[in-house]
């Protein structure tokens, strides 16, 4: 997951009319499902920006559909060429993501917005280059809410737990950074926020 009105073009801002929307929140905040709602029903043209990561395929991915598949050799070719928007390592697994430029200027030229679903440390130094950027940040009711569902997905060690749950406290921290802070309380109420939140920024 921000969103900008500037103007991306491959890694510019110098002139177009796209505009750039970040979505963020810590694990547990709902926002993956707020992500697929939201693109069932958007007020705005949205694209999404799919991510570039090293890690292999899971059963049922496609390459340039759910990421852009790259080895490790390739991902650094392309930081080092400044390709990326943004790069970060996940959860110290050894796998990194990234932002394509590309994906941005794909977006401009469909005249659509771009969209991205980033992590916390991703959006921040997407603001750096984006600062009219649209960014939103998704928080769930209540801090022990975060812990409720990562522990009701039931697919994660306690070690993996304890993780996010440090990594959302982190992110919390930074959420006035934010243009944008919904609160998850109730699906449908969280999605209608955004969507005015973006009727909003498209009229202006």
């Amino acid at each position: 997951m921000s969103s900008d009105a500037p103007q991306p073009q491959s890694g510019d801002q110098s002139a177009g009319n796209s505009r750039l929307l970040v979505l963020s929140g810590p694990s547990g905040s709902g926002k993956t499902t707020i992500v697929r709602k939201l693109l069932q029903d958007s007020p705005v043209s949205l694209r999404v920006c799919v991510s570039a990561t090293t890690r292999p395929p899971r059963t049922g991915e496609n390459n340039g559909d759910d990421y852009h598949f790259l080895s490790a050799e390739e991902f650094e070719q392309k930081r080092k060429a400044g390709e990326f928007l943004e790069t970060a390592e996940v959860f110290s697994s050894g796998y990194w993501y990234g932002t394509l430029k590309s994906e941005i200027a794909r977006a401009e030229e469909q005249g659509a917005w771009a969209f991205l679903e980033i992590d916390v440390e991703g959006a921040l130094n997407v603001m750096q280059e984006y600062p009219e950027a649209v960014t939103i940040f998704i928080s769930a009711s209540s801090d022990d809410e975060y812990e409720t569902r990562l522990r009701g997905r039931g697919t994660e060690s306690e070690d993996v737990i304890q993780k996010r749950l440090a990594t959302a406290r982190r992110e919390l921290a930074l959420a006035d950074r934010y243009k944008y802070q919904v609160v998850n309380d109730e699906l449908d109420r969280a999605v209608e926020e955004i969507k005015h939140i973006l009727r909003t920024e498209e009229a202006d």
